[in-house]
């Protein structure tokens, strides 16, 4: 079964980018950071999520990256499916931080649960048969609306939405240009999606 062991982010400023990722979310060596970053305007194309226990890890995690230079997209609220809120980070990153929880069980903690690479692409039941095709088990499929993927424990779960679905799921305007300014790390192969998203061999 193939899976991604890392995300690479191309970044203006390495350090800056640097500090922020350590104060922020503490990922190691999930995410990593190069630069310089390629021209890129607008929604890149993708989001991040972070999965967490409850909704006080949501605000905890949320609070340190908003004071860590994050912009917020979307506050921390309750939802149908739980509560959570969208931050965009200095680089232009846009980050996700949920629970399915709607209530606290137990003490603040900043553990994540599940980082989850969601990509935004033009046809859900083609990307999807890309990604079985190279070795990825399908979790959870709704048709051509949403799959998330299967990934062993300490790698980052794979997702795909229709562009305009998740731009509007980050609170942005899917319109965008250039570089997605990412890179995807894992066994699957070195090769770029049909969304031109590129996968390196980590």
């Amino acid at each position: 079964m193939a899976s991604i062991a890392n995300i690479t982010f191309d970044v203006d400023d390495l350090e800056a980018a640097g500090r922020f990722y350590d104060a922020a979310f503490g990922l190691g060596e999930q995410v990593r950071l190069r630069a310089p970053a390629a021209p890129s305007t607008g929604f890149r194309g993708f989001t991040l999520s972070l999965v967490v226990s409850q909704p006080s890890t949501v605000n905890a995690l949320i609070d340190d990256a908003l004071g860590a230079g994050a912009t917020a997209l979307k506050p921390a609220a309750k939802s149908l499916w739980g509560y959570g809120g969208v931050v965009q980070t200095p680089d232009g990153t846009i980050w996700t931080v949920a629970s399915s929880a709607k209530k606290d069980t137990g003490p603040v903690t900043r553990t994540v649960d599940d980082v989850v690479l969601q990509l935004g692409v033009a046809d859900v039941a083609a990307s999807r048969q890309f990604y079985v095709e190279r070795g990825f088990a399908v979790a959870k499929s709704y048709g051509r609306r949403y799959v998330q993927f299967t990934a062993p424990s300490n790698t980052v779960t794979l997702a795909l939405y229709k562009r305009p679905a998740l731009a509007k799921v980050a609170g942005v305007s899917p319109e965008g240009t250039g570089s997605h300014r990412l890179a995807i790390g894992g066994d699957a192969g070195s090769f770029t999606d049909p969304d031109g998203f590129v996968w390196e061999t980590p």
